[in-house]
């Protein structure tokens, strides 16, 4: 589970956040991966790290939640 200190990250956790989010851009088609898009999928990746939900399992269902939609 990813550890959040007052809103601060530990390197590994930002690396895991990281991969989740280029992951989730990657699998939007090349026409979904706008500025707009790109950051929906940045705040939804933090707000769920930051709702208690940061491991890595309900990340990836997010991510493919994402993926299925587009």
């Amino acid at each position: 589970m990813l550890q959040q200190y007052g809103g601060v990250y530990d390197p590994e956790d930002l690396s895991v956040l990281g991969r989740i989010f280029d992951e989730a851009v990657a699998a939007l088609p090349a026409s979904m991966r706008t500025p707009e898009n790109r950051t929906a999928i940045a705040t939804l990746v933090l707000q769920r790290a930051a709702a208690g939900e940061a491991n890595l399992a309900s990340l990836m269902n997010l991510m493919g939640a994402i993926a299925s939609a587009a």
